[in-house]
């Protein structure tokens, strides 16, 4: 008599669960509801020391972790929480686990340019490699080339459909001019530029002293830029000075508006001061980071980035493809 096989139960169906540290909770809520999922209940408080505890109050098990964290200031206390929320993940036994800096820290610490100077950008992909992270996704790098720096694989996803989109809209009428704030922003200008309609690029020449970060010596504007409306794009903003300068010169220039467009907001120190002060017609950020009201003015517009991000978020869980949002490409 033959026996029957009685088969294996088939492999459990993965979980996608979600993790958010402190620094941002807003935009893990909206990413949540994108993804109609709940974030995992944490416990995550501060010793008298200032050493991070973290503790996740729900089995992790073979889940496949998402752990979201903004990167502003104090960076420092956000990057430490983020890695401390990997290594318990990564001891409590989760399948996978992705990373999503949406701004990623140390970005402009990416080469040395001068002797005995770190590379902070590479330490930090090696901190989360060590914390057991193995996929890493970020919005719109400093540098394209710090996708190498993490051994695994990188989601390197694009704010400019997000951002031109609305400039489209709200300024297509005018006459644009798409300003790269330095020469070299002029390969995103172009993308831009054929993004909005093909309109002609500008760059402001700069010059600046190796020895006095954040700030600009000399400044030339190249391009065409008298009577048209000029959009200023950048992948961030931090103190504002460069920007503010940019915008002021186009306007001395002949500009007829100038539109600022970053991805990241960082406004560091009175950087709203300056931008609401420079004369641009209208100052545009994604919410990568938090804009506390206290630094928002008249002319800020903040655009939700949440969508972008559940989207690619859902396209790893599901194991489809990413690579149409790395660059605007539907």
């Amino acid at each position: 008599m033959s026996m029957g096989v009685t088969a294996m139960s088939s492999t459990p169906k993965k979980s996608l669960m979600l993790f958010s540290g402190r620094a941002h909770p807003e935009l893990a809520e909206q990413v949540a509801k994108h993804l109609d999922v709940t974030i995992t209940p944490q416990a995550a408080y501060d010793f008298a020391n200032g050493e991070i505890f973290v503790r996740f109050e729900e089995s992790v098990r073979g889940c496949d972790a998402f752990v979201i964290q903004s990167h502003c200031s104090p960076i420092n206390q956000w990057l430490m929480e983020q890695l401390i929320m990997v290594d318990a993940l990564k001891r409590a036994s989760a399948k996978r686990i992705t990373v999503i800096m949406p701004f990623y820290p140390y970005a402009r610490q990416d080469k040395k340019h001068r002797g005995r100077e770190p590379i902070s950008a590479r330490l930090v992909a090696d901190l989360f490699k060590t914390a057991g992270a193995d996929r890493i996704m970020t919005v719109d790098l400093h540098t394209a080339q710090i996708q190498g720096f993490f051994d695994g694989p990188v989601d390197h996803l694009w704010a400019m459909p997000l951002l031109a989109g609305y400039v489209k809209e709200k300024y297509g009428d005018s006459e644009i001019t798409v300003v790269s704030p330095d020469a070299g922003r002029t390969k995103l200008a172009e993308k831009w530029a054929d993004t909005l309609g093909g309109y002609p690029i500008a760059f402001i020449h700069k010059t600046r002293d190796p020895l006095r970060p954040n700030e600009v010596v000399a400044n030339r504007v190249v391009g065409e830029v008298k009577g048209r409306t000029c959009v200023v794009i950048d992948d961030m903003v931090d103190t504002g000075g460069t920007i503010a300068k940019a915008a002021q010169q186009l306007l001395d220039e002949g500009a007829k508006d100038v539109i600022i467009a970053a991805t990241h907001g960082v406004l560091s120190r009175d950087a709203s001061t300056k931008l609401a002060e420079c004369g641009a017609r209208e100052v545009i950020f994604t919410d990568t980071l938090p804009i506390p009201q206290e630094k928002r003015f008249e002319q800020l517009t903040v655009l939700p980035i949440a969508q972008l991000l559940a989207t690619a978020i859902q396209q790893v869980f599901e194991d489809g493809s990413v690579t149409s949002l790395f660059d605007g490409n539907a």
